[in-house]
């Protein structure tokens, strides 16, 4: 599927012509030292498998359910390649230390025990299959550069694209994607490997970051990408 049929059925009024006239969506290209960068992969996040993001909130308010595990069953031939190449492989959590500072807390009426460092939700679900090369950042707002050490880590790696996997897509994977284009990274976002809990949500801030901040990447052309095109 051409990405950009995502959102051709949300567009009102001129916003086609703003579009095209504005020269939105060029690629931006890719370069030749890629981390692969996968946003909260949490129960949390995730919610239950086999489940509609609606049915399941009453035990994950945050949960998207079974598009969430899609989507990181779509990333599965991504890490492994990452992974054989030894090329540098990224996690983040999102994780409430000290709940007075939690940023999240007051746009929420919901309990934030489970938000708490400590509990299960919060970690990684284990079918990322967590390897010891692998590296997990800790954060406590949305965008996975605010107060952590990333940057460092990029730095040492010589890091100069990130392909970006992941949840929320309007949340913590757009907060991520516009730091690092400030930043200057170059960005791949898989976007067949990213899941909202609410679908306007998930296509508009998808056609957003195709039109200021990343190129948009199929798993496909991704594995092409780091097989061919580094």
């Amino acid at each position: 599927m051409n990405v950009e049929e995502l959102w051709q059925d949300l567009l009102l009024g001129t916003d086609q012509e703003v579009i095209a006239k504005g020269g939105f969506g060029k690629p931006r290209g890719l370069g030749s030292r890629p981390a692969l960068l996968v946003i909260d992969p949490q129960p949390n996040y995730m919610g239950e498998r086999n489940k509609a993001t609606v049915d399941q909130l009453a035990e994950f308010p945050t949960g998207v359910g079974e598009k969430a595990w899609t989507a990181l069953e779509n990333s599965k031939p991504i890490l492994q390649l990452f992974r054989e190449l030894k090329l540098p492989v990224i996690f983040s959590r999102q994780v409430a230390n000290y709940m007075q500072f939690d940023s999240f807390a007051g746009k929420s009426t919901r309990d934030r025990s489970n938000y708490v460092a400590g509990h299960p939700y919060t970690e990684l679900v284990a079918e990322v299959d967590l390897q010891p090369a692998d590296i997990v950042i800790e954060k406590a707002y949305a965008s996975v550069f605010q107060g952590t050490p990333i940057v460092n880590y990029l730095t040492r790696l010589q890091v100069d694209t990130l392909l970006v996997c992941g949840g929320v897509t309007s949340g913590c994977v757009r907060g991520a994607v516009v730091d690092a284009a400030s930043l200057g990274y170059k960005i791949g976002l898989l976007h067949e490997c990213v899941f909202d809990r609410m679908e306007l949500s998930h296509r508009v801030s998808i056609m957003d970051m195709w039109m200021k901040y990343a190129d948009m990447l199929s798993v496909n052309q991704a594995l092409d990408y780091i097989h061919n095109g580094r």
